[in-house]
């Protein structure tokens, strides 16, 4: 790979042997390569597989392309330096030069108060680029974006009623039109690097798209993104108020609390159902990568944070109403070990006899396949069904809402117990589960 990528670096005016290639951790969707060439540092950036790809709105050329122009721009981006061909054997990607600074969330979350005006400044940049530069954008109207999770939840099952009671509010609350901009769509913390405190770069663009600059503010102020913040929901740095004038004094359009709200939960909807997309891509084919179904466990962490954001429209009854008791747990016995003890003495021997041998990605694998094998043990000791596709078709149809008498405190205790066994780690999970064991 090492030769390959000098030609590619030679063709592009960057000579030099290449050096320290290794694959970045993060991405749930892209490969990311970091490399050293001559005396600059670089990262190729390249699709999964050509069928991954196919499936994209917005393909490689086109994001190389939008980084170009937001380069230029003033947007804090990285700058592309090549793109594959087929010839260089190297997969379908590009080359961009490497940032200075970390994208850890916990390097970011400790920054001063600073970055986040650098994020509302960013995002202003991005909204301001002329789409009409952009015409291979793909456009997303807040109706047909709708319709189009719709169709996914179908496609999935259809069997999550909280999904599904984030559709109907969804279908109830469309925004009125708003001015058509230029959306980074995965502007988040995780997805900036940031260096001495402060944001020197843009990532991961392959979800841009044209339409309303309130999904970009609402995207990376999730629950999920701001990784155990819950007292800060801008971005896990500041509050909404706050981040809602930086980004209108560095010229971004005015902000609108509804239209923040509606892409609010329209983003975790479509987080819910992008990870249950993983474990349809793992079977498949498309990607057999442990990650894809244990992503797909995240599901849960959404569907908690849709009931969090929804359960104030509930009448006060409902939202004051016990939880039914959760099932009892299986009990070990003194006898034959369990399938689950079985799983965490093999969880105990990976730690122990081949966590030390590893680093890199493989050491970041290891620790998927760990939670993997943790959230079997914890499903078999009991673990609630989320699937209810007869209640889902129900509150779709608009038979059943917050209002019905029981359903919220029934969602409740099901999620619990579904989260406690998938990601018992979430942050937001706590938190739930003492506000509503008061209820």
């Amino acid at each position: 790979m090492e030769r390959l990528l000098e030609a590619v670096m030679a063709r592009s005016g960057h000579p030099g042997r290449v050096g320290g290639l290794q694959r970045l951790s993060g991405g749930a969707n892209m490969e990311s390569w970091a490399f050293a060439c001559g005396d600059g540092r670089f990262v190729l950036r390249r699709a999964p597989s050509a069928e991954w790809i196919a499936a994209r709105p917005l393909g490689m050329a086109g994001e190389a392309e939008l980084i170009r122009q937001a380069h230029a721009a003033g947007v804090r981006t990285p700058e592309v330096v090549a793109e594959l061909t087929q010839a260089d054997d190297l997969g379908i990607g590009f080359i961009m030069c490497c940032l200075p600074g970390t994208a850890d969330p916990e390097v970011a979350l400790s920054s001063p108060a600073e970055l986040a005006s650098d994020l509302a400044t960013a995002m202003a940049g991005i909204h301001a680029m002329p789409p009409g530069d952009l015409p291979f954008l793909p456009t997303l109207d807040p109706a047909q974006g709708v319709e189009g999770l719709a169709r996914q939840f179908a496609e999935a099952g259809g069997d999550r009623p909280v999904i599904a009671l984030g559709l109907a509010w969804l279908r109830d609350n469309l925004p009125p039109p708003a001015p058509r901009v230029v959306v980074h769509g995965d502007f988040r913390i995780g997805n900036l690097m940031v260096h001495d405190g402060r944001l020197a770069g843009v990532l991961d663009w392959e979800l841009a798209h044209l339409g309303d600059g309130h999904e970009d503010l609402a995207y990376g102020c999730m629950a999920v993104w701001r990784f155990g913040r819950l007292d800060k929901p801008g971005f896990g740095l500041t509050d909404i108020a706050s981040l809602a004038r930086a980004y209108e004094a560095a010229g971004g359009e005015r902000f609108d609390p509804a239209r923040f709200r509606f892409w609010l939960v329209y983003r975790t909807v479509w987080w819910a159902l992008g990870c249950l997309s993983m474990g349809q891509s793992w079977r498949s084919g498309t990607d057999r990568s442990l990650e894809r179904v244990v992503v797909a466990r995240r599901c849960a962490e959404q569907e908690l944070d849709l009931l969090l954001l929804l359960e104030n429209e509930a009448p006060e009854a409902e939202r004051m109403r016990l939880m039914p008791a959760a099932p009892e747990p299986i009990r070990e016995s003194d006898g034959e070990p369990t399938s689950a003890e079985i799983l965490t003495a093999v969880s105990e021997w990976l730690a122990a006899t081949v966590k030390g041998k590893l680093a890199g990605r493989e050491r970041w694998e290891l620790a998927v396949a760990q939670n993997a094998l943790g959230i079997v043990r914890r499903e078999l000791a009991g673990r609630a069904n989320p699937a209810d596709e007869a209640l889902a078709k129900d509150i779709l149809a608009g038979h059943q809402s917050l209002k019905t008498e029981g359903l919220l405190a029934d969602l409740r205790c099901r999620t619990l117990s579904t989260l406690s066994a998938d990601m018992p780690k979430y942050p937001a999970l706590a938190h739930a589960r003492a506000i509503w064991s008061q209820a």
